[in-house]
């Protein structure tokens, strides 16, 4: 039997075992109910109801603390022997890099084939809810974030879940709060191994293949796939070995210059075509409330747009909260407000100039799915570039490496933490997690187990249950931590009015008000 021949029975093997499960689970998580003629996975709805009462609880924070949130990510605020790891930048975009990815390129082209241009205006609103959600469970991320003698912290849904509900309900909420964080620390664990490092190796071994290995080149061969795995193993493995920092001082390079690359190809053929831009966005705008000839109508465009957008950002699902928790800070709330910009980096911002470019270079491509001649996702977004850059297959195929590379990356990061959480926190637990991790890179580029890809997209979604729960019981614990940044806030502006910048004095003024 040849190596081929041997790979692909152990994927079929492994597919045909859990695609049963697979499907069951898929079955519950991602239950649908009929609204009008489509219809709507709960889960989503959970997800959008969440930012809705989040958005309102909070005043619509995310539009009234906006340029706040920047400013603290500038450093600002930031404040002298606070315990953590990273700065405000650098936890933003180790957490973006787990979100920004193959969802903005083909995700965004999906919604807009399925749902039609109007789909995107429901991804942007559905961002911006998702806003007030990242900012409420990165806040208890670092509030209850565990702090180590080697001076590594550890957070999220483990950790603030059974803290929190413990400080709020005694005891019962104690016992209720570990259960809810086992079981977070296993879906987290499960979707990394298989969504957040094996999907992201195979897809951009298969981008990068089919663009420059050909049916007969050794890219496409096996021992191309081996040494591609290999290679790449090799990279994260270095960089997780350097932990959190070592991972944000990559991640906030890549991450801004890949984000960078991406939206100037996006502008390049927005501004190329600048003439058509009025009519596509008055295309969106009334396909979001006129969406004829798209499956479902205005309710389908809703749907697909909300879906698309909770998928991508992830907001409510608990997984950025563990990056975020390495901030040094001494006021949770202060990352809190630097996480609302999570979503709207994501799909308020890359998601909307993918859509724009779409609609704008390649009408063809929606027109065509409206009348039932559905195109792939990646194609649409690949040939709208290509209507103006010819090469861009090339540097499509550098953003798919570059956007999986960090995904692998924040998601090692992630099943890091949760496999800590089950298994303890020692040297030699943190060397079998990674050289597990290393070998899932290497089986990425060699194998596909879409059934196990898609049992851990139903884990990641049921976390958000079990969260969004928590969220509700510990919200009134954030609008505490918010009160005191905001008070730390005024204290400082007052200070830097008079000339004062003495933290002691700051502090001493926080306690006065």
């Amino acid at each position: 039997m040849s190596f081929d021949s041997f790979t692909q029975s152990v994927d079929d093997a492994v597919s045909d075992f859990f695609e049963p499960v697979a499907k069951e689970v898929g079955e519950v998580v991602f239950y649908t109910v009929p609204v009008g003629d489509t219809d709507l996975p709960l889960i989503v709805a959970w997800l959008v109801v969440a930012g809705l009462v989040f958005s309102g609880w909070f005043g619509l924070i995310q539009v009234r603390k906006f340029k706040l949130a920047f400013d603290v990510v500038r450093g600002k605020y930031d404040e002298e022997g606070a315990t953590g790891e990273v700065n405000h930048f650098q936890a933003l975009t180790a957490a973006v890099s787990g979100t920004v990815g193959l969802g903005n390129i083909a995700g965004v082209a999906v919604a807009v084939s399925i749902g039609g241009p109007g789909a995107t205006f429901w991804m942007i609103l559905c961002g911006l809810l998702g806003m007030a959600t990242k900012f409420v469970e990165v806040t208890l991320g670092v509030k209850y974030r565990e702090e180590h003698e080697d001076g590594t912290v550890s957070g999220g849904p483990m950790y603030y879940l059974p803290k929190g509900l413990a400080e709020r309900f005694g005891s019962g909420g104690a016992k209720l709060g570990k259960v809810l964080a086992v079981a977070a620390s296993i879906m987290i664990l499960f979707f990394g191994l298989f969504g957040g490092n094996l999907f992201q190796t195979n897809q951009s071994y298969a981008q990068i293949s089919s663009t420059f290995g050909g049916e007969d080149g050794f890219l496409a061969s096996s021992a191309g796939a081996v040494l591609f795995g290999l290679v790449i193993a090799a990279l994260v493995g270095l960089v997780l070995l350097g932990g959190i920092r070592s991972i944000a001082k990559v991640t906030s390079r890549l991450v801004p210059a890949m984000a960078g690359l991406y939206i100037v190809a996006c502008l390049v053929v927005i501004l190329t075509n600048v003439t058509a831009v009025p009519d596509a966005i008055q295309t969106i705008f009334e396909g979001a409330f006129e969406a004829e000839g798209v499956a479902g109508g205005v309710i389908g465009a809703l749907i697909v747009g909300f879906q698309r957008a909770a998928f991508s950002n992830e907001a409510g699902l608990g997984s950025a909260p563990i990056a975020h928790s390495a901030v040094k800070t001494k006021h949770p709330a202060s990352e809190g407000l630097v996480a609302l910009l999570e979503p709207f980096i994501d799909t308020v911002v890359i998601c909307t100039m993918t859509a724009l470019t779409i609609v704008i270079a390649n009408p063809a491509s929606w027109a065509e799915a409206r009348a039932g001649e559905g195109v792939g996702g990646v194609t649409i977004t690949s040939d709208a570039f290509e209507t103006v850059l010819p090469w861009f297959p090339n540097l499509l195929t550098v953003a798919v490496l570059l956007f999986a590379f960090s995904t692998i990356l924040t998601w090692g990061y992630y099943g890091l933490k949760a496999w800590t959480y089950l298994f303890g926190k020692s040297r030699t637990s943190e060397t079998v997690f990674k050289a597990i991790w290393s070998a899932f890179v290497v089986l990425g580029s060699l194998l596909s187990l879409d059934s196990l890809i898609s049992l851990s997209d139903s884990a990641l979604f049921l976390l958000s249950v079990f969260n969004i729960v928590g969220l509700y019981l510990l919200a009134p614990l954030v609008k505490k931590e918010l009160d005191s940044f905001l008070d730390f806030v005024r204290a400082r502006k007052a200070r830097a009015a008079v000339g004062s910048a003495d933290p002691e004095d700051e502090q001493e003024s926080v306690k006065v008000v």
